[in-house]
């Protein structure tokens, strides 16, 4: 544990006890013996080395340690030596260096080692004391070792009916190695079996699985021979010594007899007929065989589950295949049916093969005037303007339907507003005749024209157009056809809707009408004599005119109070009972307006009407446009000038444009227009 000890010692006087000399120093050391073995740190140890690694190659390196002293003697001088593992390994005495002692070990033979290593002090000699670990050494591998069909021949059945794609067998080449170094990639080398065969490798189960690439035809070929090869994918040159890292096999696949279903001549059918032939006409024919060597009769169906409608038969027998309706190119141009064989023997036994009949066409379709634009004459056209191009078109394929001519009918009067020129483009363009048409006047045109097409035999079509007159600007931009017609095509109405929504119309304006119809027959004017001083307003639940309204009232009557005196029939009564009252009441005459307070004029004027027998049990209404005296300030009322006119001019309301028309015509009359400003209304109640 401790190599030496140090002692420090000193004499004192026992009375005195004082030092008698100074202090020492003793140094004691410890001689070591050997009492301690050699020891190893942990253990056991793990070590790897290359499978056929050549002799002295390292493997690992152990060392030991002993607690002795090394400066004394042998006591910690080790020595390592080999208790376990010989002849294979051996170890450095000194350095305790672990080495391959045998060359080329075999993995595949022996994998693994348990070598022990004693470590001895007093450098090995007798008596010495020792200690021992295990080091545990694998072999790791190498490809050594080439892949083995574990025979050279195979055998192998097939039916024919195998499905292309499909693995239909499998082989494996052995390897004893491990990892990547036994990986094999397989190949067919001979050109008979790789045409018809393919061949891959299974990383997990390391097999190759062979695989359909053709159809297999028992008829035609029985059996077929593959030479099958195996070849390491990760070859190490330090080991080419060995030998090719490849292997063969043959393999021999025998086909077997499967009784096939029909085998049509072609994959798909294309055939064609002219449209509107006679129902019974012949399109075409679909052949099948029977593949077997039996050679089984074939029959023949049209599957109509895919097509309800049935346009065509065909013959059990023969495969000819007919129509049974007029067909009809421009409603369906192309039809696709499915033919199925079967055979007698084995009706389970169904092929399928697609035909495709195209209908050919016939000039069946006279041309037609292209309709998708209205055609706009304006107004303002000219003799000889053109107004529209026009083409045609035409149901039949291009060969038919696609050269035009056109012209006016004949037998009929010359149109005096249009003709037409043929453009011989397949175009045609509408010219007018004369000048300046009238939307008021007529609006709509109706121009027909005769349509021929280039076919065999050539056929002709007559379309009437209309065309419709409208405004248009400098430009010949139309103002507002197309914009009325916009508004209805904007808003979505159909013509029936347009119709509900105008009788509706009718129905509102025709209630209307007749609701005020009744109103007035039942406001009969009470009036009688066409003079009334009092100028009575009869008709009430009316609303007034305003300043500008002196029909109903005269206002001069407040404005000069001696008017107020005259004696006036009232329109309410009749001119005797008028005359009458008027004598009743001529001694009450109406004071000076401008001596008494208007209040109190009204107020006699209403009694005067409460106390009146005679008139009948009517409202009327008297209007008095007086403003009073009291006011300091004097009126700014224009009811001192009555009578006069205005004396400013409107007429430059005429230059106003024709926002402004209706108020320069109001203003421009030769008539008297008496402004108020304040009106005061009594309803006085009889």
């Amino acid at each position: 544990m401790k190599a030496h000890y140090v002692l420090h010692a000193q004499a004192f006087d026992r009375n005195t006890e004082k030092p008698l000399e100074p202090k020492s120093e003793f140094i004691i050391k410890v001689q070591d013996i050997n009492d301690n073995a050699p020891t190893f740190p942990d253990g056991p140890f793990v070590a790897a080395v290359p499978e056929m690694s050549g002799v002295g190659t390292s493997v690992y390196q152990v060392t030991a340690t002993d607690a002795d002293d090394p400066t004394y003697g042998n006591s910690a001088r080790v020595v390592y030596s080999i208790l376990q593992g010989q002849p294979y390994f051996s170890v450095d005495p000194k350095t305790g260096v672990i080495r391959t002692a045998l060359a080329n070990m075999d993995r595949e033979a022996r994998e693994h080692y348990a070598v022990v290593i004693q470590a001895k002090d007093m450098a090995g000699s007798v008596g010495g004391l020792s200690g021992s670990t295990t080091i545990n050494i694998t072999l790791t591998d190498v490809n050594d070792n080439p892949p083995k069909f574990p025979q050279k021949n195979y055998q192998l059945y097939v039916p024919e009916s195998a499905q292309v794609g499909k693995p239909v067998g499998k082989i494996k080449a052995n390897d004893e190695d491990l990892g990547i170094n036994a990986e094999i990639k397989y190949s067919i080398i001979n050109s008979e079996g790789a045409a018809m065969f393919s061949i891959n490798t299974d990383r997990d189960t390391r097999e190759g699985i062979i695989s359909l690439k053709k159809p297999l035809n028992y008829e035609r070929k029985k059996t077929y021979t593959l030479q099958i090869e195996g070849v390491n994918t990760h070859v190490e040159p330090i080991f080419s010594y060995l030998g090719p890292f490849k292997d063969t096999a043959t393999l021999k696949i025998t086909v077997g007899d499967v009784d096939e279903p029909p085998v049509f001549s072609m994959d798909y059918y294309i055939m064609d007929v002219y449209e509107n032939a006679r129902i019974g006409r012949e399109v075409g024919a679909v052949t099948a065989r029977d593949p077997d060597s039996k050679n089984s009769h074939v029959r023949y169906f049209i599957d109509h589950s895919e097509h309800s409608d049935k346009y065509f038969n065909i013959d059990m027998d023969s495969g000819v295949i007919k129509t049974t309706q007029s067909l009809d190119r421009e409603e369906m141009p192309w039809h696709n049916i499915t033919v199925i064989a079967s055979e007698v023997d084995n009706p389970s036994l169904l092929s399928h093969v697609p035909v495709t009949v195209q209908v050919l066409d016939v000039n069946d379709n006279p041309p037609e005037i292209n309709k998708d634009n209205e055609v706009i004459v304006c107004e303002s056209s000219r003799p000889g303007q053109v107004i529209q191009t026009m083409t045609a078109v035409d149901k039949d394929d291009f060969a038919n339907g696609q050269r035009f001519s056109f012209s006016l009918p004949s037998g009929i009067p010359v149109n005096p507003n249009f003709t037409l020129k043929d453009n011989k483009d397949n175009t045609a363009s509408i010219i007018t005749r004369r000048r300046q048409f009238n939307r008021l006047v007529q609006e709509l045109y109706e121009l027909p024209i005769v349509v021929w097409d280039g076919g065999e035999p050539a056929l002709s079509g007559t379309s009437t157009l209309t065309l419709r007159v409208c405004p248009c600007q400098r430009n010949g931009r139309v103002q507002t056809c197309q914009d009325e017609r916009g508004l209805l095509s904007s808003a979505g109405l159909s013509t029936g809707a347009l119709i509900a929504i105008l009788l509706c119309i009718v129905i509102l304006l025709a209630i209307v009408v007749l609701f005020i119809t009744l109103r007035r027959s039942k406001k009969e004017p009470l009036i009688i004599s066409e003079e009334d001083v009092r100028e009575n307003v009869v008709t009430y639940d009316d609303e007034g005119g305003g300043e500008e309204d002196t029909e109903a009232f005269d206002i001069i009557t407040l404005r000069n109070p001696a008017a107020a005196e005259e004696f006036k029939f009232r329109r309410d009564i009749r001119p005797e009972a008028a005359r009458q009252h008027g004598q009743n009441r001529g001694h009450h005459s109406p004071p000076e307006l401008n001596q008494v307070d208007v209040q109190e004029f009204i107020k006699q004027r209403l009694v005067e009407a409460d106390m009146d027998t005679n008139g009948p049990p009517y409202d009327s209404l008297q209007t008095y446009a007086y403003e009073g005296q009291m006011s300091p300030t004097g009126s700014i009322s224009s009811l001192d000038s009555p009578g006069t006119h205005s004396e400013q001019d409107y007429n430059y309301l005429d230059d106003w444009g024709p926002e402004f028309q209706k108020l320069a015509e109001l203003y421009g009359e030769d008539t008297d227009v008496a402004e108020s400003d304040v009106a005061v209304a009594v309803t006085v109640a009889t």
